[in-house]
């Protein structure tokens, strides 16, 4: 048997970054996402959505790999919004951040405050600064395609 705790910080937008997660939705929308996450075999510990997308802290399991399971809980909850939301769809990119077990609950926090730390950064910042944070490479004209 294999020990595994491969925490992620998941970040993906709705297509065209599109507003379509409203309050009255969003704990709808995070209730689902974390039912998906474990159906999938991961474990929630946190989930938050704003208008245009979503944070989470997810413990991934080793028998998947995070390109698969991202693309089961992109399809899988992209077909519940749908019927739920007009329109609604995933945008194909994420962003995948590893979490040591000393950053859980600051990432947590972070995750939590989503609604205030948008007052003051969009969307299009933040993910830029997670990304050089991570030291993640990127092309601005294909970060958004």
């Amino acid at each position: 048997m294999s020990y595994t705790r491969l925490l992620c910080h998941i970040v993906f937008a709705t297509k065209n970054r599109a507003p379509l997660i409203d309050d009255a939705w969003a704990a709808d929308l995070c209730a689902y996402l974390a039912g998906a996450i474990r159906g999938i075999g991961g474990h929630p510990l946190e989930i938050n959505a704003v208008q245009d997308h979503v944070h989470m802290l997810v413990d991934v399991k080793a028998v998947i790999a995070l390109s698969e399971f991202m693309s089961k809980l992109k399809a899988n909850s992209s077909a519940w919004a749908k019927a739920k939301r007009k329109g609604f769809s995933w945008q194909p990119k994420y962003g995948a951040f590893s979490v040591s077990e000393s950053q859980v609950e600051i990432v947590r926090k972070y995750i939590r405050n989503q609604q205030q730390h948008h007052r003051k950064m969009a969307f299009d910042d933040e993910f830029r600064k997670l990304l050089r944070a991570h030291g993640i490479e990127f092309e601005e004209e294909h970060l958004w395609t």
